[in-house]
């Protein structure tokens, strides 16, 4: 059973490297960056007070 054990502890540990690796590398970088703009951008041009209904300044 000790094996079986080790085998499987050995292969999380790689594939944890492995996805720590990805993760990291350089190649994921634009995405990540944009992923960290997200919370940031609201995707609307408007601003906030002119999307209430009867808040129209004339």
């Amino acid at each position: 059973m000790s094996s079986f054990h080790l085998f499987w502890t050995i292969a999380l540990v790689i594939m944890f490297v492995c996805i720590i690796l990805w993760a990291w590398s350089g190649a994921r970088t634009k995405d990540f960056e944009e992923a960290a703009r997200l919370p940031l951008d609201d995707g609307d041009d408007t601003h906030p007070n002119e999307s209430i209904k009867g808040n129209h300044h004339v």
